[in-house]
């Protein structure tokens, strides 16, 4: 394998080797999130999330887009989850699927609260 192949697997596996940022992208596993919403189901701060998407985003792992207020976040690179399965088995813990994340705190995002998106828009 050529130098430059190693150091680009050497690189993924820095940007993979952050509980945070592995955390960010199982959250991802169920399809595009906001920041906010990965706030609440984190239970970190909006900036230090910030800081750990824009790493995953120069590995090009991930993608954002803005709506609104929000940052919305997706995987773009879907076989890195096949990568993280295949770690934890390595490691001999079991892969995630099956787990159901809950959120620390109540989540304002328009997903989870359509509501409130609603008044919003009724008030402004």
């Amino acid at each position: 394998m050529s130098p430059d192949a190693d150091q680009a697997v050497t690189d993924l596996f820095r940007v993979l080797m952050h509980p945070t940022r592995l955390a960010i992208l199982d959250l991802l596993r169920d399809g595009e999130q906001c920041v906010c919403h990965m706030e609440a189901y984190l239970g970190k701060r909006q900036a230090y999330i910030s800081q750990q998407l824009m790493l995953l985003r120069e590995a090009g792992l991930v993608q954002d887009r803005r709506d609104g207020w929000n940052n919305y976040y997706r995987v773009v690179k879907p076989e890195i989850f096949t990568l993280i399965d295949n770690a934890r088995s390595l490691a001999g813990y079991p892969n995630p699927a099956g787990n159901v994340r809950q959120p620390r705190t109540a989540c304002p995002c328009p997903r989870c609260n359509p509501v409130l998106d609603v008044v919003e828009l009724v008030i402004n």
